[in-house]
This record gives C-alpha cells, structure tokens and sequence, in this order.
C-alpha cells in the first residue's frame, strides 16, 4: 500500500524526552520502563509534562509479536523480584493519585507474570495508601485462575484491549483470540470489576464491525472503552489503511454512550491510558 502523509490532525509537537529530566532520570534510576516510550506514545508531551506516566512491568521484552506494536519481541528475561518496591517507590516520589500499570505479555512464564502482577499492586497499596489503580493486563490465556487473583486485589479499573475487530484480530494480533479477550472482560465484569477495553481504527474495520464490537463488550459488562487512530509504528508494522476524520471520532463516541458503555474516549491520538483518571467517574462529568 502507498505511504499515506499524516493528515493536519495528527500532527503533534516532537517529543524530547530531555524536556523532562526529572521524570525520565527518576525512571532511569529505578530501572523501570514505561509503555509511553516503548510504545512510541504520541501523547508522551502532554502525560509527562502532568508527572505522569504508564508503567510497563515485567521488562520491556514481549513474548508476542503483535503487528501494530514497537514493544520489543523476543526472549525475556527472568522477573525482577525488586521491581514492585521500585515502582511502589517512584509512584510515591511523583505524588500520583492515580497509577496506570500495564505488561508485556509473559507467555514463557508458568503463571504467565501473574505473580508479578500480584506483587506489584499490592506492594503500591501498602506504600501508596490512597492511591488508585488502573491496571491493563494481558489474557492470561484467559485463565480463571489466574484472573481471580488479579480479581481478588479489586483494582479500580481492569483493562484489556481488543485492539481491532474481530475479523481483524488475526492479522493485527499474535497469539491472541478476540473471543479469549471478550471472556476476559465478560469474567471479571461477573466479578464485579469495573473493565475497560479499547481498539484502534484505520486499520481497515468498518463502521458495522466497530458498532459490533461495542455490542459484543457491552454485553460482556465492560463499562469504558477508548478509541483512537492507528499509526504506524515502525515499517515493518501494518500500514495506515485509513485516517479517520476527528468527527468520526465524535460520532462514534456518542454511539458508545448510547449502546451502553459508561464512560468513552475517543479520538485521533487517543490511547488507552488517556485521561485515566477521569475514567473513574461518570460519562459527561
């Protein structure tokens, strides 16, 4: 497919990590990685200009290759036993409110990073009393075992992404199931978490498939979902089939409000950390 220029709406101020010393030199020191840089993140500026950041546990070496990713892919290292105390640490040195804490994907691992995970959130509690969390998990393999001890810890929002529709999810994603991610949702959502899951547009879906997927995590109990345009990480990655105008945007944010969702974001740059603390509150407010 030809290259495609990135249309006015897109374009946003270069990010230059050196622009804040503080933040990066604090993670750099604690050995901790963030999604924001690893992910190429376009709202990096705005987040770290706020003192906040994504965290990225589990290092920064992802057991899957999913086509739309700049996360590393290959051959992780062991778990570091010290990195819950460090980011423990570093949320209570920024003064965060509210933490966002997400992972690679531990397919290596027997309780494939579970007890990472685990360790983490429990750890930022006890030295962050307060403090509330978004956690962004991978599927487990969609595990119940598993899922009930995230389930357990009762963060405030679990999220997982279905990233695209499910025609879609075979191209876009490696080793991931659409129906595995929607019984994520669907499990934890009987548990009584709140669950909020995101996808990507332009990458060739239609306006009939995005509506399905709305109904399909509607149905599943998620009560927030993000939305925002894909770009091209890399070129290795998928191409940019399409770049979806801002007021499509819109448009499908109210389609979500009616079809059920609580709370919507949605976007041209948005991501699913976005704005995630006003995710713990009302749509509209």
């Amino acid at each position: 497919m030809e290259f495609q220029r990135k249309p006015v709406w897109l374009k946003t101020k270069p990010t230059n990590e050196g622009e804040f010393p503080a933040l990066k030199h604090l993670l750099r020191d604690q050995g901790l990685n963030t999604i924001c840089s690893s992910g190429r993140c376009p709202n990096r500026n705005e987040c770290w200009s706020l003192g906040t950041a994504s965290f990225m546990i589990l290092g920064e070496i992802c057991t899957r290759s999913c086509r739309f990713c700049n996360v590393t892919h290959g051959r992780p290292l062991p778990p570091d036993s010290g990195e819950p105390v460090r980011l423990a640490e570093t949320i209570r040195e920024l003064g965060l409110k509210h933490a966002v804490i997400t992972s690679v994907t531990r397919d290596d691992l027997a309780d494939k990073g579970c007890g990472a995970w685990v360790d983490s959130i429990t750890i930022i509690r006890k030295i962050n009393p307060g403090v509330t969390l978004e956690t962004l998990i991978p599927d487990f393999n969609g595990d119940p075992v598993l899922l009930d001890r995230i389930a357990a810890l009762r963060p405030e929002i679990v999220s997982h992404n279905l990233e695209t529709v499910e025609r879609l999810t075979s191209v876009v994603r490696s080793g991931a199931r659409y129906l595995t991610s929607l019984a994520v949702i669907r499990y934890l959502s009987g548990k009584g978490i709140t669950t909020k899951s995101g996808i990507m547009l332009g990458l060739g879906e239609s306006e009939k498939e995005i509506f399905r997927t709305m109904d399909d995590l509607v149905e599943s109990g998620c009560q927030v979902f993000t939305m925002g345009q894909y770009l091209q990480p890399a070129k290795e990655k998928l191409p940019v089939q399409r770049y979806v105008l801002p007021e499509e945007f819109v448009h499908y944010r109210q389609e979500g409000l009616t079809r059920g969702f609580r709370f919507v974001e949605s976007g041209p740059l948005v991501r699913s950390s976005y704005h995630a603390e006003k995710q713990l509150t009302p749509a509209g407010s």
